[in-house]
């Protein structure tokens, strides 16, 4: 009996244990914040934004933006913030920060916040109401009834550089998303805004057109070309806008054109070899003929320049015997004439004798 108290009650403790051994469930990161000490100031002034939440060592921009509010964001994109007057900060190891941001209006009317977001990485914003003492101030514009759309999932950048980018050619992609027509009615042509911007920049918008039309609930999925300059290099983000909102907003690492950099240095080597040739073969034309002719003189052009003497070829086949000295000619030569008129004889060693006619 004992037994079989002791048994339910292990088996009645055991799920207890579980529940207490179990990993308590992760909790949700809280959103980055941002927090001002004061809610209204004028121009010239200053106030300290503080915030807490965000990622360790993060580069974060301040900015002053009218025509907002923290429930719909900035819907101008920094064009309706006071950009001049902006300034940065680096989160610490534990994602806060303080620092102090001067006063300045907006380009466009109030309501106003201060605009917090993230230069590098994962997107993330934060905005807290602020009045800009002085400013207009003017309802925000309605939004157009009928069809309204919405980025879905899938966004990317795709295609390519070819060899062409590699050696300083525009690098192109193709932005692709997919929108969703949340509204009451049809969307036709929809027009969107491609903007590109370089490290902190502002992006420089693009307007392009989408030819379809989008029936309520429906989703389609739109191509937009992207461009940047030639010889464009380094980190760069692609940013969508739709009805003065941005909605999508894409990282592009574009590559280094090394190709350039190598014809710079094959020039560097091969116009300076090209250079040298050059000056030297001007160097040759205006150099004295005569020193050139002294360089190439030959004997046969000597002798035809000597009066008297013939070159080697002419005067091999003007020769009358072998037997003729190549000093003498046999019409010079005195002792050769006798010669040619005695009788020859074969022994030139044995002395010549007189030859007895008769008795004396």
């Amino acid at each position: 009996m004992n037994g079989r108290v002791r048994m339910s009650v292990s088996l009645a403790v055991l799920p207890l244990l579980a529940l207490l051994l179990a990993p308590a469930p992760a909790m949700a990161a809280d959103p980055p914040t941002a927090k001002l000490s004061k809610s209204q100031a004028g121009t010239g002034g200053s106030i300290t934004v503080t915030g807490s939440g965000w990622r360790s060592r993060a580069l974060l921009m301040i900015l002053i933006c009218g025509q907002s509010v923290p429930s719909t964001g900035v819907t101008g994109g920094t064009n309706s913030c006071a950009n001049a007057d902006g300034r940065a900060v680096t989160t610490d190891a534990d994602g806060r920060f303080s620092r102090k941001l001067p006063v300045a209006e907006p380009p466009v009317p109030c309501p106003c916040v201060v605009h917090v977001a993230t230069v590098t990485g994962a997107k993330a914003e934060a905005d807290a109401v602020f009045q800009v003492a002085g400013h207009a101030v003017e309802p925000l514009p309605a939004e157009p009834a009928g069809g309204r759309l919405s980025v879905l999932t899938d966004t990317r950048l795709e295609g390519s550089g070819g060899l062409l980018t590699w050696f300083g050619a525009p690098p192109a992609r193709t932005l692709v998303f997919t929108v969703g027509n949340v509204g009451t009615s049809a969307v036709k042509n929809p027009v969107f805004q491609v903007g590109t911007s370089h490290g902190v920049f502002a992006p420089q918008w693009q307007e392009q057109q989408w030819r379809g039309t989008i029936q309520p609930g429906r989703k389609a999925r739109i191509e937009l070309p992207v461009e940047l300059a030639a010889g464009a290099h380094g980190g760069y983000t692609v940013s969508l806008k739709y009805g003065g909102k941005v909605m999508v907003e894409q990282p592009w690492g574009v590559g280094r054109p090394w190709g350039v950099t190598l014809f710079w240095i094959l020039a560097g080597l091969v116009v300076p070899a090209a250079l040298f040739r050059v000056g030297m073969a001007a160097v040759d034309r205006v150099r004295p003929r005569q020193t050139a002719r002294r360089r190439g003189l030959r004997l046969p052009e000597v002798a035809l320049r000597i009066p008297g003497l013939k070159p080697r070829q002419q005067a091999r086949h003007a020769s009358p015997s072998p037997s003729t000295l190549p000093w003498f000619t046999p019409d010079n030569d005195p002792g050769t004439a006798g010669l040619l008129s005695a009788p020859h004889d074969d022994s030139p060693t044995t002395p010549a004798t007189p030859t007895r006619k008769g008795p004396p």
